[in-house]
């Protein structure tokens, strides 16, 4: 899954800014055979994520164009329990306000057994994913499947209105070591 925040990288192909735009797209790493050389100058930063649902705790939805299936469907979700206008701008408006405190990832308290499976959690200072009855520890090679604590306050790393379109049944793709 590849992500996109604007050009947030420089000429030297630094990094010098963690977002330059509010719209915040998790798209396919291929599509219609196009082919980008990653960190073209002038051209967006390409993320890349392990699955969907690492691209969902950092506040990134369905593009439009590459994942317009899974957008309609997160589209529709989003006007049935989030009650808002479901438009592009309108749900990047509000899930920028969501994502961030400032220039720092905002987070909540909530209780874990309360969480839908695809929520991302910190936990011993790490990302956890809340997945079939377990919560799974994020590396960039996969997840190591642990014991999910019945109760409990966690920080929730994804943004309130992702996790109710998670707990209305949208099922994020998730890494094969999650299974």
């Amino acid at each position: 899954m590849m992500g996109n925040r604007g050009v947030l990288h420089d000429e030297a192909r630094r990094i010098v800014r963690p977002w330059a735009v509010r719209r915040w797209i998790a798209c396919l790493l291929e599509f219609r055979g196009r082919h980008r050389e990653v960190m073209t100058p002038r051209r967006y930063t390409e993320l890349f994520f392990l699955d969907e649902a690492a691209a969902l705790s950092a506040g990134h939805r369905p593009c439009a164009e590459c994942r317009r299936e899974d957008y309609r469907r997160f589209q529709s979700l989003w006007k049935r329990v989030v009650g808002a206008e479901a438009d592009a701008d309108s749900m990047d408006l509000r899930l920028h306000a969501e994502r961030l405190d400032g220039k720092k990832k905002r987070t909540y308290r909530s209780d874990v057994a309360a969480l839908p499976d695809g929520t991302y959690v910190a936990r011993d200072e790490s990302a956890w994913l809340v997945w079939n009855g377990a919560l799974h520890d994020w590396s960039d090679r996969g997840y190591v499947r642990r014991e999910r604590p019945s109760r409990g306050l966690v920080a929730v790393l994804t943004p309130p209105s992702i996790v109710a379109i998670l707990r209305a049944g949208y099922r994020p793709a998730v890494h094969p070591t999650a299974q």
